[in-house]
C-alpha cells in the first residue's frame, strides 16, 4: 500500500505542478492517507487509454493493420466502464449523444491525456523505462465542473517494458522509487 501510494502521490505532484486539473490535493505517505477533492464519474465512468505502442487489445483489434510493438504516437481511446460489455471503446459523437459529456470536454480529455502521458513517459524514461501504454480516469471536479484527471497513476494500469523485458506493475513501481 505504501509503494502504490507514494507512486500516486509521485504522479500527481508532477501533473499538479504543470498545472494540469486533478482531484489531488495531497499525501500523508506516513499515515498512508491522501486527501482529494470530491470528483463526478462521466456517465457511469470512462477509460482513457493512452497508446505509444501496437500491444494489448489494441493489437487484438487491429492486428492485421499493424505488428506488434510498432509506435502509435500517443493514440487515444475512451472506452466505458462496464464490465458487461467488456468496456466498449465509444465516439465523441457517440458520448455526446448519450449525454455523458460533451465533444469540447471531450477535446480536452484528451489533450489532458496526452500531457498526463508525456509526464509519466518522461519520468519512466529517466529510469530506463519504456510507456508502452497506460489508462486514466477522469471526471468533473470543482463547482464548476471541469474536467480533472481522477482516479489513480500505478503500475496496475500502465504497461512498460526495460529493453525488450516486460515490467510486471510491482516491480514497475519498485524500479520507480529507485
Amino acid at each position: 500500500m505504501i509503494i502504490a501510494l507514494f507512486i500516486y502521490s509521485f504522479f500527481f505532484e508532477k501533473i499538479n505542478a504543470a498545472g494540469i486539473p486533478t482531484h489531488f490535493i495531497s499525501a500523508d505517505i506516513k499515515n498512508t492517507t491522501m486527501t482529494v477533492k470530491p470528483a463526478k464519474l462521466f456517465g457511469y465512468g470512462v477509460e482513457v487509454i493512452l497508446r505509444y505502442r501496437a500491444v494489448g487489445s489494441f493489437l487484438k483489434r487491429y492486428g492485421r493493420y499493424c505488428k506488434e510493438g510498432e509506435p502509435l504516437d500517443g493514440y487515444v481511446e475512451v472506452t466505458l466502464k462496464d464490465d458487461d460489455r467488456n468496456d466498449p471503446l465509444i465516439t465523441d459523437e457517440a458520448l455526446e449523444m448519450l449525454e455523458i459529456m460533451t465533444k469540447e470536454e471531450y477535446k480536452v480529455l484528451v489533450g489532458l491525456t496526452r500531457k498526463v502521458g508525456a509526464i509519466v513517459k518522461a519520468s519512466m524514461a529517466e529510469k530506463g523505462l519504456e510507456l508502452y501504454d497506460i489508462k486514466f480516469e477522469f471526471g468533473r471536479v470543482g463547482e464548476d465542473g471541469h474536467v480533472a484527471l481522477i482516479d489513480e497513476i500505478s503500475g496496475g494500469n500502465m504497461r512498460a517494458f526495460k529493453g525488450s523485458e516486460y515490467i510486471q506493475p510491482l516491480k514497475l513501481e519498485l524500479l520507480m522509487l529507485e
